[in-house]
């Protein structure tokens, strides 16, 4: 939203609702007048989703969910929330994500904490966590599983606020498997950590899932792993300043995937050998851009490993999953 030209009368969301008002002498704004004056705002500021996003902020002033708005365009607002609805236009104008405004992201149905400690999640991310539950039901379905029987350990690497191993959690304790996994996120960031260990605790998934400060994958794995995930940072450095202006309000360290974008993800692939267990799988998000450049690393790093390559709900190019071969006799 950086360069846009903004309307004049930004810092004041009612001075532009008064010209739409067909000469009523009401002096409450109604919904209706209210949403077009923040498209309107929010447009020329260069908003890619000016409606959306004017529809959440307004909800959010209100205190009411979006679909209420929706379904009341006629309705009042108070001097108070019009104020609050204004103030956040002004935010959002200068590029600040709804998502830090609201201060959640929905994310699989959850409604994740959101702030400036870690990346928002995207939409894109929730293709992993389907593979994901898909990959983790399998293997608990497969066989008998006896009582005492070690949990089918997980890991989430890069995890960020929690978004992925959260989410997976909260489908498999919808299945009642939850008890018969473990989780571990990881990441680099202390502060990412601490989001992701509130996250857990308000969708209550945290006996099941722990976090740990960590670059990529513990120094030293005792038990290895039976499906290693992560959503790693893969934009080229030199894509960075072409992003939108909301993504310079997050973390550079948790966008900028190197020069080639997978600079992270080949230090991944160098671990995965002793991190998994024998039959072990691991899925790793990707740039749309990236499927051949992720199976000639593979190639590369990981010899003889299976590398395929699943789209999201756009045809895009998502998710790698890596499997490495059978050992002779297994």
């Amino acid at each position: 939203m950086a360069g846009a030209e903004r309307p004049a009368p930004r810092c004041c969301v009612r001075r532009a609702t008064s010209r739409s008002r067909s000469g009523s002498d009401s002096d409450v704004a109604t919904v209706e007048e209210l949403l077009r004056a923040g498209v309107e705002l929010l447009r020329a500021a260069g908003s890619e989703t000016p409606r959306l996003d004017a529809e959440l902020l307004l909800a959010r002033a209100v205190g009411v969910d979006r679909t209420v708005v929706l379904a009341h365009p006629e309705a009042p607002v108070t001097a108070g929330s019009e104020a609050s609805f204004a103030a956040e236009l002004e935010r959002r104008a200068d590029g600040e994500p709804v998502a830090y405004i609201r201060g959640f992201k929905e994310f699989f149905g959850l409604a994740l904490a959101s702030d400036p400690r870690a990346l928002i999640p995207r939409p894109e991310t929730e293709r992993l966590v389907e593979l994901a539950e898909r990959e983790v039901v399998a293997r608990l379905s497969a066989a008998a599983r006896p009582v005492g029987t070690a949990p089918l350990r997980i890991a989430d690497v890069g995890s960020g606020s929690g978004t992925v191993a959260i989410a997976l959690a909260v489908l498999l304790r919808r299945r009642k498997m939850l008890s018969e996994v473990e989780i571990l996120g990881t990441d680099i960031s202390r502060e990412a950590l601490n989001l992701a260990q509130e996250n857990a605790v308000g969708h209550g998934v945290a006996d099941r899932v722990r976090f740990m400060e960590a670059d990529l994958l513990p120094p030293v794995i005792a038990t290895p792993f039976a499906i290693v995930l992560a959503n790693l940072p893969y934009v080229r450095t030199d894509a960075l300043p072409r992003l939108p202006i909301a993504a310079s309000f997050e973390p550079a360290i948790a966008l900028d995937g190197g020069p080639q974008g997978l600079s992270l993800i080949h230090g991944l692939m160098g671990r995965l050998p002793d991190a998994l267990e024998e039959g072990g799988v691991a899925l790793l998000e990707i740039g749309a851009d990236q499927a051949d450049a992720i199976e000639a690393l593979a190639h590369e790093t990981l010899p003889g490993w299976r590398t395929e390559v699943a789209l999201d709900l756009a045809g895009q190019p998502r998710v790698a999953r890596l499997e490495p071969p059978r050992r002779a006799g297994s």
